[in-house]
């Protein structure tokens, strides 16, 4: 806390607004955003990399918060002060840091597999932002900050030479690895008879995750079969057209995730399966159905 006490003394508005900012980079929105255009426009194997990495990870971070039950900073310390833009993507409980975790998985993620120096630089750079931006805003300690940090980087440098094989068998086995401790982290929030001094709203957010990242898992094991046997998408097309299969293509994952949610509630209620069948049709689209329309795009421009 005494480190988080001397950035509490240097907060100034335009600062807080900066930080602010930047730390929405670790955000799940910004996640997707990039694996998808990666694994659209870049490189597919390194758009697995990616959502592996990133999605494997957040299992453990989300498993080691509601093992551990770590407060916030502002709950440990009542007289701390936040700044308050920054509260309403705090939640959960605090030990490790999911933005943290997020963002090296991500931006640490491309830097170590590109060979573009000028790429690595920038993805360094905005992976030790978001960090720091977690503590000046005072949602995190760092411990919660080098945890989910340091978990990340082991995750990113064991799978990288692994994925970079681009070996089906090898994808197999680390989606499947991914699926299996999705499921039993969503039975073990659903099971497991915790303590009553356990808050609601936490263990909620707990579950709400544990069944997104269910969803998200076996839809990745799913259309990494189609594209194997059926699909064998190509992400080349001329500049104009990556931005155009980018842009419609996030458009229509984005509106399936808002729009899914009222549906399925309707539904199912409060079901945490909502929240797994809702995600697992937007990795559909994303790998099964968006990718059909690759051809056109990679016709376009072509004389």
């Amino acid at each position: 806390m005494s480190f988080l006490r001397l950035l509490e003394g240097l907060r100034n508005p335009v600062c807080d607004s900066l930080l602010n900012a930047l730390t929405l980079m670790g955000d799940e929105t910004v996640f997707l955003v990039l694996c998808l255009v990666v694994f659209w426009c870049v490189c597919k194997q390194e758009g697995y990399f990616l959502l592996t990495s990133g999605l494997g990870g957040t299992v453990m971070n989300q498993w080691l918060k509601i093992v551990c039950r770590v407060p916030r900073p502002w709950v440990m310390d009542e007289n701390f002060t936040i700044v308050e833009k920054a509260r309403a993507g705090a939640g959960g409980y605090s030990f490790p840091s999911g933005h943290s975790q997020n963002a090296v998985s991500t931006f640490g993620g491309i830097a170590l597999w590109t060979k573009r120096r000028a790429v690595r630089v920038i993805g360094i750079v905005l992976a030790v932002l978001v960090c720091f931006s977690r503590m000046y805003l005072g949602v995190h300690t760092p411990l919660d900050v080098g945890v989910g940090a340091a978990c990340a980087l082991v995750l990113i440098f064991v799978l990288r030479p692994l994925m970079k094989k681009d070996d089906p068998r090898i994808n197999r086995i680390l989606l499947g690895i991914m699926f299996a401790l999705s499921l039993a982290f969503a039975l073990f929030v659903s099971l497991t008879a915790f303590p009553a001094d356990v808050d609601a709203e936490n263990l909620g957010e707990a579950v709400k995750n544990a069944y997104t990242l269910l969803g998200c898992s076996a839809g990745l094991i799913i259309i990494h079969e189609l594209d194997v046997r059926f699909i064998h998408f190509d992400t080349k097309a001329v500049w104009w057209a990556q931005i155009l299969k980018a842009a419609l293509g996030l458009g229509l994952v984005l509106a399936l995730r808002l729009g899914l949610k009222p549906l399925l509630t309707a539904l199912l209620g409060a079901s945490p399966w909502a929240t797994a069948i809702r995600y697992f049709c937007m990795v559909i689209f994303a790998g099964g159905v968006w990718p059909l329309t690759f051809r056109f795009f990679g016709r376009l421009g072509q004389k």
